[in-house]
């Protein structure tokens, strides 16, 4: 097949004008009466689905099944009746809309989140999308940063385990399959480390840094065939990752051995002028290409300067037919050749089915984290007057999250009817938006629940914040609340990690439920009243004011490390030390007892095992998400305090027993040297199963 491939696009690459050749790095956002004339000569290489540069942060009207395959037919009335790829923003469902990525990653449940990322490939190549701008493989470590929101988090084991996933989930085992799309990785590399948390700025990371915690992610999806990569915004260490060589060819190409393509972000080849970089759009152009960006992403620069640059031989052919060879290689392992247009009928089957909205429910359950429960007043039994009160209580569209463009709010069940229709029908539930008269109401309540957070629009693309505590006014209000001295929950929906130390201080319960997705009501009372377990862990520090950010589980030790007594006992002054939550955190509605740690040897050689029991020592089912944590004790180079290596979801009946077994590689013991190699280096670990990153039962071994 990959013989077969090859052969065909470069006999299609021998008969291609220069013209032709330049026309299928180009991606033009199709939106003027011009695109009739540019498809029919074969001036594109990709139409992109988009409104503009923020189309995350508002509705984005997307074209149909009908509209693609009548843009579809312009393409292929040219002269070498070449396809179109069609790419849209599907980042975290279609139409069905999952909760946002950094939710997904709460779950710790890849498995799931490949079966969400393969409803939204059938939900979008069902209206004519053939191609992703997702999964967003981003390490965050800035919570005031808006896209921490899209990606997976803080950590590089996780975050490489939902990259695989996801790829798998939208391309499958075959891109070409009819309900499979190509994925982009994106946003290629160190886009989350903007100083500041501002998007868009510039980050500084040392290679080491870059390669052990930036770049695994990244080399997950290459390893799991991810089709396309797309570089990132960002001015990595003075050089933009759009004209970055070391990133887009030495690493990528040379080192990982990736054959797809690289796609621009928007426009940012024609931003390399504003970087700084670039003289002007012909010398971005030049530094783009060689850097080894296949596809100018809507700017037109290739389009109106790469023949120029040829003629000037400021660009050779050999490396301009490479990067036609890249998109044309991608368009046939989609099957574009063999078919390229999109059933109409298809729409109606695969849109919004009832096993898309189960898994959706199923996922934003698994997701919310349990924080708090104090008394275990959750989950709500043997109460018949509950009052629900705050922004939410009647949220449709709010419930999506960022980057949801094809969401519609029409089909959301509002997050009142949803709550009352599961749960029990003896309770009485009052939805009350009002603030004064939710505080009148509340005398009457046996209970209260809040529903608090921030809007959508509050995150996602360029919406960084510099206070990470909840929206004005909601602080004041659940303090009112709080004051009744009425049983209290606090759910709390958002996009990235908030600064809650009053909440955990006044509220009885704290859920926090992320940006849930279009079930995101109904997993909500799942939650609320027991039909199941809030399932999520934290993938991602959670800090106890805005003052401590950037702060993450894998940290350096320094060389005066906080301890509870001696002369370093803090970091700040107004602060306690550490986090509010670590990564790795979560409560469920039983509890778990670790015991009996166990290791096969006490050297690595090849494999080690690492084991312990888990016990189910509370009164109801639950499930734990058991993690394996290891610590380089001595390096060439400073090493994390932790870091995860594994992680394991074991489901237990109360007072139930299971022996949790992990397997160490030494392989994943590999780091960046102080020589700049990549490997192992002989001495003394650490190794912890935990229940998060600041907890567990440990034990050593050498290597």
């Amino acid at each position: 097949m990959t013989s077969s491939i090859e052969n065909f696009i470069r006999d299609l690459l021998a008969q291609m004008t220069l013209e032709e050749k330049i026309g299928q790095l180009n991606q033009y956002q199709a939106r003027d009466d011009n695109a009739p004339q540019v498809l029919r000569a074969g001036l594109a290489g990709s139409v992109i689905n988009a409104a503009g540069a923020l189309t995350g942060q508002g509705f984005s009207a997307s074209a149909n099944v009908e509209q693609h395959n009548a843009l579809q037919q312009m393409a292929l009335e040219s002269r070498l009746k070449i396809p179109l790829l069609f790419g849209r923003d599907v980042i975290h469902g279609y139409r069905t809309i999952f909760p946002i990525p950094l939710a997904q990653a709460a779950s710790f449940e890849p498995s799931l989140a490949e079966q969400a990322a393969a409803v939204a490939a059938r939900e979008a190549t069902a209206e004519g999308v053939n191609w992703t701008f997702a999964p967003m493989l981003d390490i965050a470590r800035d919570p005031r940063w808006g896209r921490i929101a899209e990606g997976n988090g803080e950590d590089p084991y996780l975050g490489a385990q939902m990259a695989a996933a996801l790829v798998r989930g939208y391309q499958g085992s075959d891109p070409s399959a009819p309900d499979r799309l190509i994925a982009c990785a994106k946003h290629y590399a160190g886009y989350g480390a903007a100083e500041g948390g501002r998007d868009y700025d510039g980050g500084e990371i040392s290679d080491p840094t870059l390669r052990d915690v930036y770049l695994p992610p990244f080399q997950a999806a290459v390893r799991a065939g991810v089709g396309t990569l797309m570089s990132a915004f960002v001015d990595l260490n003075g050089m933009p990752a759009t004209a970055n060589r070391y990133l887009l060819t030495d690493i990528l190409r040379g080192e990982w051995g990736f054959d797809g393509f690289v796609v621009s972000d928007w426009k940012s080849i024609q931003e390399l002028v504003d970087h700084g970089i670039a003289e002007d759009e012909a010398d971005a152009a030049r530094l783009a290409l060689h850097a080894g960006v296949d596809m100018d992403m809507v700017s037109g620069v290739y389009l109106h300067h790469l023949a120029r640059l040829l003629d000037e031989g400021r660009l050779t052919l050999a490396e301009l037919d490479e990067a036609v060879l890249r998109v044309l290689r991608i368009k046939a392992r989609a099957g574009l050749f063999e078919r390229p247009f999109t059933d109409p009928q298809r729409a109606v089957r695969d849109l919004l089915t009832p096993q898309a909205r189960q898994l959706a429910r199923q996922l934003a359950a698994r997701s919310m984290v349990l924080l708090k429960n104090h008394a275990g007043l959750l989950p709500l039994h043997g109460l018949r007057r509950i009052l629900f009160a705050g922004d939410f209580v009647h949220a449709r569209d709010e419930l999506f999250g960022t980057w949801s463009p094809d969401g519609r709010a029409a089909d959301v069940t509002p997050l009142d009817e949803a709550v009352r229709a599961n749960a029990p029908k003896e309770v009485d539930l009052w939805f009350i938006p009002n603030r004064d008269l939710a505080l009148a109401l509340a005398h009457q309540a046996e209970a209260v629940v809040l529903l608090l957070g921030e809007h959508p629009s509050r995150s996602g693309e360029n919406a960084n914040v510099s206070d990470l505590n909840l929206p004005p006014g909601q602080i004041q209000f659940l303090e009112s609340m709080a004051a009744l001295g009425k049983p209290l929950v606090a759910v709390i929906f958002a996009g990235r990690p908030l600064v809650i130390p009053r909440v955990i201080a006044l509220a009885d319960a704290v859920l926090y439920a992320w940006h849930p997705g279009i079930e995101g009501g109904a997993a909500l009372a799942d939650v609320l009243f027991g039909h199941t377990e809030p399932g999520g862990r934290l993938p991602v520090t959670f800090p106890r004011a805005t003052g401590q950010v950037p702060i993450y589980y894998n940290r350096k030790n320094s060389g005066r490390p906080v301890t509870e007594d001696g002369e370093f006992r803090y970091r700040y002054i107004d602060l306690p030390d550490g986090p509010l939550f670590p990564f790795g955190f979560g409560l469920t509605y039983t509890q778990f007892e670790y015991s009996d740690l166990r290791l096969s040897s006490p050297r690595l050689n090849g494999k080690l095992e690492i084991q312990a029991t888990i016990t189910n020592t509370g009164r109801c089912v639950g499930s734990e998400v058991v993690q394996l944590y290891v610590r380089d004790r001595v390096g060439s180079l400073t090493r994390p305090v932790r870091e995860l290596k594994g992680f394991q979801r074991v489901h237990l009946q109360p007072g139930e027993s299971r022996r949790v077994v992990f397997t160490l590689s030494e392989e994943q013991l590999a780091f960046t040297r102080a020589d700049g190699s990549y490997g192992v280096e002989a001495g003394l670990f650490q190794v912890w199963i935990a229940p998060h990153s600041q907890a567990g039962l440990q034990g050593e071994f050498r290597l």
